[in-house]
């Protein structure tokens, strides 16, 4: 009996950590998950119409801490040189020969489609957001967030998160009204190397944009340190240099 018993317990423990997890543990695992704080990042936007025409657009981003992010347009051709800066809740855009960077709003879209600035410079979910409630379905963790501050992109949203790989499955994102504004489903996890282990897909439709549907595909993520002077206005110009 005493072995049962042992191996009863043994068994317990083994699993007990991810059974006591908190929603802002489950929280913080998922940011780290799905980017280290400090990296850099090679990404696909595809805007797809209901006639099923596309624009794509290539990004390379980097990333310091749980505030500062920067993003910068590789292609098309027409987009080239563009730059956006995002700091805590702030946001900007450069556009080469124009002048001084461009104050945008997170509910805004510099590429179109149905992702807005917010999702293309994401922080740290942890950073916008408080969980509310968690609850455990089946192989997921349940989450419901409230936007930490009126300037978040969502009010609310309420996130299914893959309890083994501890990553995203399914985003709903919702207006103060209750409104479901878009739904964000991660995709096709994919080993980048670094200990990145994480969805290398993102979709996106919204019942607000009826047959119009954006697509996040990542190709590249990886560690990298990065200098404070990357991310100023100042330096928005010469983002192009860090490649």
């Amino acid at each position: 009996m005493s072995r049962i018993v042992a191996a009863l317990v043994a068994l317990f423990f083994a699993a007990s950590p991810a059974l006591a997890l908190t929603a802002d543990e489950v929280l913080a695992r998922v940011d780290r998950n799905l980017e280290p704080e400090s990296s850099e990042t090679y990404r696909k936007l595809i805007n797809i119409e209901p006639d099923g025409s596309k624009k794509e657009f290539v990004l390379y981003s980097v990333r310091k801490g749980r505030d500062k992010m920067v993003a910068l347009f590789l292609a098309p051709a027409s987009e080239k040189g563009r730059a956006t800066l995002r700091l805590d809740d702030n946001m900007w855009l450069y556009i080469p020969n124009v002048g001084k960077p461009i104050r945008i709003t997170s509910l805004q879209s510099v590429v179109g489609g149905v992702f807005n600035n917010s999702d293309i410079l994401r922080l740290d979910y942890s950073t916008e957001y408080a969980p509310t409630k968690m609850e455990e379905a089946g192989g997921a963790y349940l989450i419901d967030l409230k936007a930490k501050s009126a300037t978040v992109a969502y009010d609310r949203i309420k996130m299914t998160v893959d309890k083994k790989a501890l990553v995203p499955t399914r985003i709903e994102c919702y207006a103060a009204s209750g409104m479901l504004i878009k739904t964000l489903y991660y995709k096709e996890i994919k080993d980048f190397g670094g200990g990145i282990v994480r969805p290398s897909v993102l979709e996106t439709d919204s019942p607000l944009y009826k047959g119009y549907k954006s697509v996040m595909i990542y190709a590249k993520i990886q560690k990298k340190e990065m200098a404070d002077e990357i991310f100023t206005l100042n330096y928005l110009p010469r983002v192009v240099e860090l490649r």
